[in-house]
């Protein structure tokens, strides 16, 4: 990127004009069309037109790590959106859960790591935040690694309530990093925080126990 590029007017959201948002579906998610124009880089406006847009409240997911016993915490449930593909939809994820409405992302985490994995969460270390598919979703996630003791971790977990079958899996830190880059391992928010985790993990261990 050129330094004539950086100093180049940056957009901004007075630079779309939405006419129209319509729901054109609503179940266990919620899909609208909207109706919009925004201003073109050559400085003018582009025509209106119709874009879908998946509408999904943020969510937060957090990986569990006990730097005492340097394991870490995946854990195993089906996924519809895996169907069809070569794999068998039950993938090994981060701890993860969908935020009620203006809930904090770190109590969020909190939650979710007793529902579904039976752990309290000590420290809590920021990884990032990310648009997943901002082509077509506003979904939005927070990414964390968060300090547990693992001993006795594992079991089944989650909500009957919300059909959560959950399989916890306790494994050493390094293990968890290996499958990095496996089939094992292919959601984007697992794979971007194991990829941060084995970047950190040695400064990660060595500020938690103090060391």
């Amino acid at each position: 990127m050129t330094d004539e590029t950086l100093n180049q007017r940056q957009m901004t959201h007075g630079d779309v004009d939405v006419s129209k948002r319509e729901a054109v579906f609503e179940g266990f998610f919620k899909v609208e069309r909207l109706s919009l124009r925004h201003r073109l880089f050559r400085g003018d406006w582009s025509p209106v037109f119709q874009r879908e847009l998946f509408i999904r409240p943020d969510a937060t997911c957090v990986l569990p790590y006990d730097p005492d016993r340097d394991e870490v915490v995946l854990i195993e449930q089906f996924r519809a959106g895996a169907l069809g593909r070569e794999q068998a939809p039950w993938l090994l994820e981060l701890v993860a859960g969908i935020h009620d409405k203006d809930e904090d992302p770190v109590e969020v985490a909190r939650r979710e790591a007793e529902e579904e994995a039976g752990l309290t969460l000590g420290e809590v270390e920021p990884v990032l935040s990310y648009l997943v598919s901002p082509g077509g979703s506003d979904e939005f996630v927070h990414l964390y690694c968060g300090r547990v003791d693992a001993a006795g971790a594992g079991g089944i977990h989650g909500l009957d309530e919300e059909n959560e079958d959950i399989r916890v899996h306790v494994m050493p830190a390094q293990q968890a990093i290996d499958l990095i880059g496996t089939t094992r391992v292919n959601n984007a928010a697992a794979l971007i925080t194991l990829q941060w985790f084995a970047a950190h993990r040695s400064a990660l261990r060595q500020k938690w126990l103090g060391q």
